[in-house]
């Protein structure tokens, strides 16, 4: 970005967030995935010195003939598989073009809760298979995974490249089979890339043992791709957080409503409507903790004001006219179960959460169970346990302000919360309202 570009309002903002890309990573049991995030972080000059020694000499240790780079990560999933923790690991790194954090999601089927949290922030998905063993059933139910959560930018990296003599037959054969089973998913953009996470092939460089390869290296990819434009810029969405007035003398006459942006653009002078009054006037000014800014975009933390007194509290959402949420009781949603002491089954209340709003809500009609290996829907199911995925239709108290997922994530997506124990019970991708 240019000296003059960064003296605009909107310059350092703008950096800031088209410099951070959300990636989140699966692969099946030892297909290499804490090597290749050992070898992201160590190519990329992320680990410290002495992290690196001790990661010698524990290789030395046990007998490897070569750093073992996924010892960097291993602390946490021996944790995970002693039964200390099954969360996400979320891991930072940073190049000059760009800074990255990491999702590191556990392979294991019982932790499909874990993959679901992961990518349901995540800009891009990166898939791991082993080069030995092709597609197996959870390489399809990642990605299947990964395109039910709208997650845009897909990659399918083959790894152990070396222990198949950097066949590109083999690779071939595992690209037109995972790019047919990707055919059938809405997966906007997929790359497939030979790796070899151990040597650093086609990791953080081009390898030259893969000649007939001639797309980029995995990080060149990571660092390239286009997040900018997967962002919803069309639809206005402020889901209101916080009414600020100021108590003091001087601010006395502030008011101003701070929220993320959720979509589409606000700039001062645009006409706008508050949700669910339906109320419009038009925008003061648009500030962020720096100061004014000309014009507001996902995902920026502003505070706007407006230029009439409206009635505007927590859970309202500032919009277009012409251009808003209808506002439903009624909601068809795919959820994930993410509760092992209970079970989704109509009749029972949750408390929802959606955006800044709460409501409660009560399963009407469970329509169907998703086996996500085989994609096939069982109808005569009637209850979702942990882990399961299945379409439902909610009733809620009062009117959500939503689109549906594929329109817009951040305003089509929900929790669900037993109101009993205040656990989080369920995530929510809503597919129809009304």
């Amino acid at each position: 970005m240019t000296s003059t570009d960064e003296q605009t309002s909107t310059g350092p903002v703008m950096r800031r967030e088209a410099d951070l890309l959300r990636l989140a990573t699966a692969g099946s049991v030892d297909d290499g995935k804490s090597t290749l995030i050992g070898r992201l972080l160590y190519d990329t000059k992320t680990v410290f010195e002495d992290q690196i020694e001790a990661v010698e000499r524990a290789s030395r240790a046990r007998g490897d003939e070569y750093v073992n780079l996924a010892l960097l990560t291993d602390g946490l999933r021996a944790e995970r598989e002693q039964g200390i923790t099954i969360d996400v690991a979320y891991r930072y790194f940073a190049t000059p073009r760009r800074k990255f954090i990491i999702a590191d999601t556990p392979g294991h089927t019982q932790y499909t809760r874990n993959m679901v949290t992961g990518a349901s922030t995540a800009d891009l998905a990166l898939v791991l298979v082993d080069a030995r063993k092709g597609l197996v059933e959870q390489s399809r139910r990642h990605a299947f995974l990964a395109s039910l959560l709208g997650v845009p930018h897909l990659v399918l990296a083959v790894n152990k490249m070396d222990l198949v003599d950097f066949s590109e037959d083999v690779f071939e054969s595992i690209r037109a089979e995972f790019t047919d089973f990707a055919a059938k998913l809405e997966v906007p953009d997929l790359t497939v890339v030979p790796v070899s996470a151990l040597t650093g092939d086609n990791v953080a460089s081009r390898s030259a043992r893969t000649p007939w390869y001639d797309g980029p290296s995995l990080l060149h990819h990571l660092e390239h791709v286009h997040v900018a434009s997967d962002r919803n810029l069309v639809d206005v969405r402020l889901p209101v957080q916080l009414v600020i007035r100021p108590q003091s003398e001087r601010h006395r006459d502030y008011r101003g409503y701070a929220g993320q942006v959720c979509g589409g653009v606000l700039k001062p002078g645009d006409e706008v409507m508050v949700l669910p009054s339906g109320l419009t006037t038009r925008i003061a000014s648009v500030e962020t903790a720096d100061g004014p800014v000309e014009e507001a975009f996902p995902p920026m933390s502003v505070t706007v004001r407006l230029e009439d007194e409206l009635d505007v509290s927590r859970g309202d959402m500032i919009c277009r006219p012409h251009n808003a949420p209808t506002p439903s009781q009624d909601v068809d949603a795919m959820v994930c179960w993410l509760d092992e002491t209970s079970a989704l089954v109509p009749g029972r209340k949750y408390a929802l959460k959606h955006t800044t709003r709460n409501a409660r809500a009560v399963v009407k009609e469970l329509q169907y169970r998703l086996d996500v290996n085989t994609l096939h829907r069982d109808e005569d199911a009637d209850r979702l346990s942990l882990n399961e995925i299945g379409r439902v239709r909610l009733r809620t108290t009062t009117p959500l302000l939503a689109d549906t997922y594929r329109r817009n994530r951040a305003t089509g997506g929900f929790v669900l919360v037993d109101e009993s124990t205040h656990k989080t019970v369920a995530g929510g991708m809503i597919t129809a309202t009304g």
